[in-house]
């Protein structure tokens, strides 16, 4: 088979076409091959449209099951109770969600390796207990405290890692003697009281705070739009420029207008209503900063690159010269570092470390949230806005049902249909994917 190749530029596109002529007919007219993303941009709308249904007959529906079931869900909530979509109460949903969410953002990366950690929620518990006999028991300044916590907590996924990565022990038995032992530990360092107050003053006071910016709580809400905004303008336009210079297909002017136009409105709607409430909390800062740089981490370094190599195939990730054990022990370290953040979090929210701290259902919803919000069980496959988006369906869930004043065993049940209804997604969009060679 022979071929020629050339690239030519057409409306601010760089186009790379390829001629082939098929082997066993050396007299056959040549077949002109065309990048299909150039096609798309060449019809516009059209085009965009074409692409969309094909990513979804081969299985790329992406966060598409899961906007989507935001929408329905926000919709019958809203019919059962028009208090819903009140400021206020969206303004409690985001508050609430940023716990939760860190530790969602850790399991995400464990999730991305096809594994799964069962210790965060007891990572996260000892976490707010150990800041607490820090700062409390033992006069420790609390900006000290919290790094030292932190620090332990990457200690803690890291032991985890090496146990699993070094030693071979299954990642699920490796965590669920975590699970036991670091929440024992916990119990113990809480003693007969079962309880320690936290100072109201420091980081972890902040993120028990509703108001960024405290009274300029609305211009901190659309300062924080804005930048949102500004940033997703220059990273498009750096990436334009980047990939212009490569040679390689790359956004239009047009398109990144869009794309920007859509962000801006949804971001100064979303400062607009939670200014009409109490403003944008301090934990929600923070959580959507971690999303920003966390998936800069995975989509644009080398590392993030090797996590889903790894994930997606281990013995072609070990041949391509990755060395695979420290991956693994790098990913339970992310998320021992993460669970420990989000018990700073629950400690902000409650003022204290108890015996609930870290238990109930905390573990069943950070790994709920991971799976809803779109990251595969199956490895290789995710994003960390699946932290933000699973936990929006499922904090939505929990507020809508208090607001019909319905049983927690009721928020159970629809909250694990909602969970087994996304990994039957995944599965049946794994196969197409496989049936349409994309896998």
């Amino acid at each position: 088979m022979s071929d020629t190749s050339k690239t030519a530029k057409k409306d601010g596109v760089v186009e790379s076409q390829a001629t082939v002529a098929p082997a066993d007919d050396p007299t056959a007219a040549a077949v002109q091959v065309v990048d299909p993303r150039l096609l798309v941009r060449e019809e516009g709308l059209k085009g965009y449209w074409t692409e969309f249904k094909r990513k979804v007959k081969g299985g790329e529906i992406g966060s598409l099951p899961v906007v989507i079931g935001l929408i329905v869900i926000w919709t019958i909530f809203q019919l059962k109770n028009d208090r819903f979509l009140s400021a206020e109460n969206l303004s409690n949903i985001s508050f609430y969600l940023s716990a939760t969410g860190m530790i969602a953002i850790g399991l995400v990366f464990v999730l991305l390796l096809g594994e799964i950690d069962l210790s965060v929620a007891s990572v996260s518990g000892l976490a707010s207990t150990l800041f607490a006999v820090f700062v409390v028991n033992h006069g420790v300044n609390v900006w000290l405290a919290l790094l030292l916590t932190i620090v332990i907590g990457i200690g803690i996924g890291s032991l985890h890692g090496w146990f699993f990565a070094k030693l071979g022990v299954p990642a699920f038995v490796v965590t669920l003697a975590g699970f036991l032992g670091w929440n024992g530990l916990m119990l113990w360092l809480l003693g007969s009281t079962g309880t320690i107050n936290i100072p109201d003053t420091g980081p972890v006071h902040l993120l028990g705070q509703r108001s960024f910016f405290m009274d300029q709580a609305i211009i901190g809400a659309y300062l924080l739009a804005g930048l949102g905004v500004v940033s997703l303008l220059a990273g498009s336009l750096i990436e334009q420029r980047r990939r212009k210079a490569a040679g390689v297909p790359y956004r239009t002017n047009a398109e990144i207008a869009l794309r920007v136009g859509a962000l801006a409105v949804a971001a100064f709607v979303a400062a607009y209503v939670l200014n009409s409430a109490s403003g944008v909390s301090n934990a929600l800062v923070i959580f959507l900063a971690c999303l920003v740089i966390v998936d800069f981490v995975l989509r644009r370094t080398t590392f993030g690159r090797k996590v889903f190599a790894v994930g997606g195939g281990i013995e072609a990730a070990r041949r391509a010269g990755i060395n695979v054990p420290l991956i693994r022990i790098a990913v339970f370290a992310i998320a021992g570092a993460f669970a420990a953040i989000g018990g700073m979090f629950f400690a902000g929210q409650t003022q204290s470390a108890s015996l609930t701290s870290g238990g109930g259902n905390t573990l069943m919803l950070a790994i709920a949230a991971a799976v809803i919000g779109g990251t595969s069980l199956f490895g290789g496959r995710g994003t960390v806005w699946s932290a933000l988006l699973g936990m929006l369906v499922i904090q939505s869930i929990q507020t809508g049902l208090d607001l019909l004043n319905m049983n927690t065993s009721i928020q159970y049940m629809i909250t694990g249909a909602v969970l087994l209804g996304a990994v039957v997604i995944d599965s049946v969009s794994r196969k197409s994917q496989k049936a349409a060679g994309r896998a």
